[in-house]
């Protein structure tokens, strides 16, 4: 089922925008309360300053299974010509964080070119990133700089995760929860996205414009302008598999597109490993999160690991990794 929300009311919201671009995530139900609200402002208009203008009427939720939301016309065509006119010079073959180094390599898994802007890098730039963190009430600090890939004949990205299967990535930030996906460019056949795993695909009607390679699983088509997010974390702070998704080749035209990801913690301030985390609770709260089985539940959070160490070691009982 498909939601809408033309008919709710419109709220004004610019303080609790103001705080959720500060806010940082510090316990596994800070994920279930970032979801709640998004759920509300997927369905309650929020009027906010026209420097970060979200327009929740233009939203729409396609999935569950993973959590994914279509925002229509989230860029305007102005912004989609001016970011490929940032990147286009500077665009180099696409790389992949190997699984088990975490070092960056070449992999035929994905053949398109990118290249990374820089963070508030001009004012159209900062104001997209204020829209973002808007739209998905995550804090900007917590985002890594937009990406812009091109994808040209032929060009693709199979089915992966967005988030890290290797421990060296996740010492920044942690694990990336949320990825905001932005069509930059209208694609005359294939280049869609697609999530194999995402629970409803079956259900989803499919004509003859569409790719083979999109009917694997639920698939979103690139148009100019328009915006994906999606969470590659359940609510508890857990990886989701369902979350697995690629680009399709491109089969006719070319497409340019502008992933955000957006992390667990701060990515522009990123704590530390301190040998003193050890075993200690960095929240009053580990005793009774333990009690209720989060340390198996979710232990990542809870205890980490030894180049990431969780934040209840003492409640979980786990100090040495």
């Amino acid at each position: 089922m498909i939601m809408t929300n033309k008919h709710f009311p419109r709220l004004s919201a610019p303080l609790l925008s103001s705080a959720i671009s500060k806010m940082r995530f510090a316990s596994p139900l800070a994920f279930s309360f970032s979801s709640l609200v998004l759920f509300l402002a997927s369905v309650l208009p929020v009027a906010v300053p026209q420097l970060s203008f979200y327009d929740p009427a233009r939203v729409t939720q396609i999935s569950w299974r993973p959590r994914i939301f279509l925002y229509k016309g989230f860029l305007s065509d102005e912004e989609c010509d001016h970011i490929i006119k940032l990147a286009r010079k500077k665009i180099a073959r696409s790389m992949v964080a190997d699984n088990e180094s975490g070092n960056s390599i070449k992999s035929k898994v994905r053949t398109s070119s990118g290249m990374f802007l820089q963070k508030h890098q001009d004012e159209v730039i900062t104001r997209i990133e204020r829209r973002i963190a808007t739209w998905t009430f995550l804090p900007e600090e917590n985002a890594e700089s937009i990406q812009v890939l091109r994808y040209q004949d032929g060009e693709k990205y199979e089915p992966h995760y967005d988030y890290f299967q290797d421990v060296k990535n996740q010492v920044r930030g942690g694990h990336r929860y949320a990825t905001v996906l932005m069509y930059l460019s209208d694609v005359e056949r294939g280049g869609e996205t697609v999530f194999p795993n995402a629970e409803g695909a079956s259900s989803q009607h499919k004509d003859e414009t569409w790719s083979e390679c999109a009917r694997n699983g639920l698939a979103v088509k690139p148009h100019k302008g328009d915006a994906v997010l999606f969470f590659s974390l359940h609510i508890n702070g857990t990886t989701d598999p369902a979350s697995l998704h690629g680009s399709c080749p491109v089969i006719e035209g070319e497409k340019w597109s502008a992933p955000k990801w957006i992390h667990v913690r701060s990515f522009d301030d990123p704590q530390e490993p301190s040998s003193s985390w050890g075993c200690s609770d960095a929240s009053e709260h580990c005793p009774l999160w333990a009690a209720a089985g989060e340390c198996e539940k979710n232990p990542l959070y809870m205890i980490g690991n030894s180049d990431a160490p969780g934040n209840c070691r003492k409640s979980c009982m786990v100090c040495d990794i």
